[in-house]
């Protein structure tokens, strides 16, 4: 049997290979200027006899596996049009797949040599097309850049951009793609009237003829769950009242029904109900939306918390523990709704702490009906019951959508309902009831008047009295925070003559104003990234954009412009400097939310459609499941660990809910934590993910070409070829292939010529997950039968199930792993796909990160110091 490379051999080619192009780069800095040519001469002499020999049978004029010729392509790599395919080579040859175990045979120093003359002249070639690059980056902001950025320029953690539709995904994956992201001149309208909406939400616009300068009145709600029960309390009364009148001639019968009722009216019960400490009295809460029986009025004077109480609501642990507590149909369309509620756990002894959310909704007919989360996170309810303690949610009411159509037409009583309400939710999975006694609503709300963000916006200024100096001072502001620079006296005169023209037509100063700014807003100084020449370095204020939007997904703050202002942001130590002080900071979340969605594909999961019932998916194990690789990513960045935790680690980020999943004993509560495996390989790592592995699933069962291919396209960033035409699908009508197991269904699939080429690079990394179901739980069997998840790669290495695979990558793969995060990370922090001109800096990249540990933190201090990072995009359409 032909001999496999060894690892050993791969990792010594690829240690000289990497040698090699630093002594060029080393060379190319230290020596005259030259032109570089392609080494034409040293590929006809070596390279071309070794490829005639092992490859050419395989890719010529008679056979062409793969559609690949390799005795056509052009060995020019500076200037040809075949580099692509040269990189796949390259690809091949270092992972150990071509040739094929049981085709032609290639030694080692052949191999070694062909590696060699690739690498050389991959990497000049490389440096050659991006100095003579010629592409830009412009593309306009994202869907959640845009959000982000006025959220941040206003000063309000609103959803600005929801009336916005999400950008599709680029070939690598990512929405913030130049490709993807352009703009039609009646788009432009559409933003304007976002940013005229956004800053009326975050601005005091009182008409001239409106002599009120305090904030709109407040309305408050204060329920005490005695109030609430009142309904509860007096059904049981007319029950009692019945039987005493029914069994009135019969004192035993009477006092022996009072007495099963009084008994009944002290049990608990699995869903919300009330409960009197004193008497011991229950009382399942219910509702119905007709009539308004259970809405409480307002009051325009904020009642007074009780010091105690003599009744509680109970909201049990469970799937469907919901309070509604019903507020009529005086909720405004904007402002802020404080909801304070006085609460605790059940039992002081419990070890488990319950967990609480918030909705809203309504419900005006039978048709008619939504109710929302508006909680941004859980509340972990952690008070005693002999010392029960206040939660609060402020809740933006222009976030809320869909509202009560009805509620400003139809009266309070009639049909279609105009009332709304809120719910509280036991949103814990196990055990931990929680015990309500008093629900505060208040709104609008405001903590400050006029609120901060309009502040923000109109500043203090002694020449506030000169409408025409302040509004100077106001866009000079503004507009230097929105278009992420310095401002030109003629780009604030042009906006000032707007203002005087508008200024007429507006009722106030700040109506104008709010009309200009929108302007500001909607420009493309605002709505585009706009780039220098290629290949030129980036200004000062260009790379503070670039910054921001690769950590924070949003414009510069307030020190990055004075940097950039400063010029001192493009010194190396200032910058690292910058980067270490923007990952520290609670915007870098974003970073984590974002990215990881895109480079994972996790839109399979948001779009997962399975059975809840016969399959156990629950809402809180879907979360759960998406949290998951997010929380585990912000875990390795705040500590700076290697990026090969990816691969394998010692601990998980679980949650209660995905806990019990896992069978991880000893996790309580819905909040995120970090738990050590005790080196059980079945977890740890992303490969082991649950959700990953249920979205690549087919909702039944495992599905190992969809799991394989995600893994070589995320994981490794070497997703393979497209299936070829009139491709035979697996025939389970046949009773043979029935019979079979599905890695046997597979093997026999794989047998069929046309097919052989990509599954013979695909299913081994599949088959290795054959233990995880379709929603990722392990398992030994599948109906009776013990599942075998060993194969053989192409190059005739052995994975033995997941922990031979995650095994195998890190004795094999490192560099190619460590090499794929720098290449995806780079795709995002840039916003444009990668070309070949950029395969040098990512090599050099990689080299760093590898030389300091393959820190997570590490490697984006390594991109943002690099050039590639630091300079314009470059114009080859040919990818890494």
């Amino acid at each position: 049997m032909p001999k496999a490379w060894s690892p050993r051999c791969v990792r010594s080619i690829l240690g000289f290979a990497l040698w090699l192009c630093v002594g060029i780069a080393w060379a190319a800095e230290s020596a005259e200027p030259i032109v570089p040519q392609a080494d034409l001469a040293g590929f006809k002499q070596s390279i071309l006899p070794v490829l005639q020999q092992s490859c050419v049978p395989c890719h010529g004029a008679d056979v062409e596996e793969g559609n690949i010729r390799v005795d056509t392509l052009d060995p020019d790599l500076l200037h040809g049009a075949d580099v692509d395919w040269w990189v796949e080579v390259l690809a091949v040859l270092n992972n150990g797949e071509m040739p094929p175990p049981d085709e032609a045979e290639l030694s080692d120093e052949d191999r070694s040599r062909v590696v060699e003359w690739l690498s050389n002249e991959i990497q000049v070639a490389s440096k050659v097309r991006r100095a003579n690059g010629g592409h830009s980056a412009f593309r306009r902001l994202t869907r959640y850049e845009y959000n982000h950025a006025l959220q941040d320029i206003l000063g309000l953690p609103w959803d600005f951009a929801k009336d916005l539709p999400p950008e599709a995904h680029s070939p690598d994956g990512f929405q913030n793609s130049s490709d993807m992201l352009h703009m039609s001149v009646t788009q432009f309208e559409t933003y304007r009237q976002l940013a005229r909406k956004a800053l009326l939400r975050a601005t005091v616009v009182t008409p001239a003829d409106d002599a009120s300068t305090g904030p709109p009145p407040t309305k408050y709600w204060g329920i005490t769950m005695q109030d609430a029960a009142q309904i509860e309390w007096r059904k049981q009364a007319a029950e009692l009242d019945k039987v005493r009148k029914e069994f009135a001639e019969d004192a035993d019968k009477q006092q022996q029904e009072i007495e099963r009722l009084n008994a009944s009216f002290q049990k608990r019960h699995s869903r919300p109900y009330f409960y009197e400490p004193a008497s011991g009295r229950t009382a399942l809460a219910s509702w119905a939306y007709h009539g308004a029986k259970y809405a409480f009025a307002p009051s325009d004077v904020r009642p007074q918390m009780p010091d105690s109480f003599d009744c509680v609501a109970i909201l049990p642990s469970g799937g469907n523990s919901k309070l509604i507590v019903e507020l009529g149909d005086q909720i405004p369309d904007e402002g802020i709704m404080r909801v304070r509620v006085r609460a605790a756990k059940t039992s002081a002894t419990d070890a488990y702490t319950p967990s609480m959310q918030l909705e809203f909704g309504w419900r005006a007919s039978n048709e008619g009906r939504a109710d929302m989360r508006v909680s941004t996170h859980d509340i972990p309810v952690t008070a005693s019951p002999d010392d029960p303690q206040v939660y609060q949610w402020d809740v933006p009411l222009g976030d809320i959508y869909p509202r009560n159509s009805v509620r400003k037409v139809s009266p309070m009583g009639a049909m279609p309902s105009p009332s709304e309400y809120i719910r509280l939710v036991n949103s814990s999975v196990s055990k931990g009831d929680i015990q309500v006694d008093y629900v505060e609503v208040a709104t609008p709300v405001y903590d400050h008047w006029p609120p901060r963000s309009h502040t923000q916006i109109f500043i203090a200024s002694e020449h506030r009295d000169d409408e025409s100096d302040y509004a100077r001072e106001v866009l000079q502001a503004f507009m230097t925070r929105a278009w992420r620079r310095s401002v030109s006296a003629a780009d604030v005169e042009q906006k000032l003559k707007l203002f005087r023209a508008l200024r007429a037509e507006c009722g106030s100063f700040e109506e104008a104003m709010v009309e200009v700014l929108a302007t500001v807003l909607s420009s493309p100084h605002f709505l585009y990234v706009v780039e220098t020449a290629p290949t030129e370095s980036l200004s000062s204020h260009q790379l503070a954009t670039r910054l921001a939007l690769f950590l924070w997904s949003s414009v510069p703050d307030d020190r990055l412009l004075e940097l950039a202002n400063s010029g001192q942001l493009a010194d190396a130590d200032v910058l690292a400097q910058q980067v270490t002080r923007m990952l520290a900071d609670p915007r870098a979340q974003r970073l984590s939310q974002h990215f990881v969605h895109q480079w994972l594909d996790m839109q399979l999961l948001d779009f997962l459609s399975v059975d809840r019932k016969s399959s156990g998916l629950s809402l809180s194990l879907k979360e759960a499941m998406q949290r998951e690789p997010v929380a585990l990513f912000e875990e390795m960045l705040r500590d700076d660990e290697s990026v090969l935790n990816f691969i394998d680690s010692d601990y998980a980020m679980v949650n209660e809910r995905l806990a019990r999943h896992y069978g991880i004993r000893g996790v309580s509560g819905n909040h995120f934590r970090r738990v050590a495996l005790d080196g059980d390989p079945r977890r740890g790592g992303l490969l082991t993910h649950a959700g990953l592995l249920a979205m690549n699933s087919d909702g039944k069962d495992s599905h190992p070409l969809k799991r394989g291919v995600w893994l070589l396209e995320s994981i490794l960033n070497d997703p393979p070829p497209p299936p070829p035409p009139a491709v035979p699908e697996i025939d389970l009508a046949d009773p043979r292939i029935a019979k079979m197991t599905l890695k046997q269904r597979i093997e026999d699939h794989r047998n069929h010529a046309a097919c052989m080429s990509c599954h013979a690079k695909i299913d081994p990394w599949g088959i290795a997950f054959e233990n995880y179901d379709a929603l990722g739980r392990w398992r030994d069997q599948v109906n009776g039968q013990p599942i075998d998840a060993s194969s053989r790669l192409f190059n005739n290495e052995l994975l033995d199930g997941v922990e031979g695979l995650k095994r195998y990558l890190l004795e094999n793969r490192q560099d190619q792993f460590v090499r794929a995060m720098v290449y995806k990370l780079t795709t995002y922090a840039l916003g444009r796909p990668l070309a070949f001109s950029d395969r040098a800096s990512i090599d050099q990249i990689t080299r760093d990160v590898r030389q300091q540990g393959d820190g997570l933190a590490t490697m984006i201090r390594a991109i943002v110091t690099s050039d590639l990072f630091q300079t314009s995009s470059n114009d080859s359409t040919d990818q890494t």
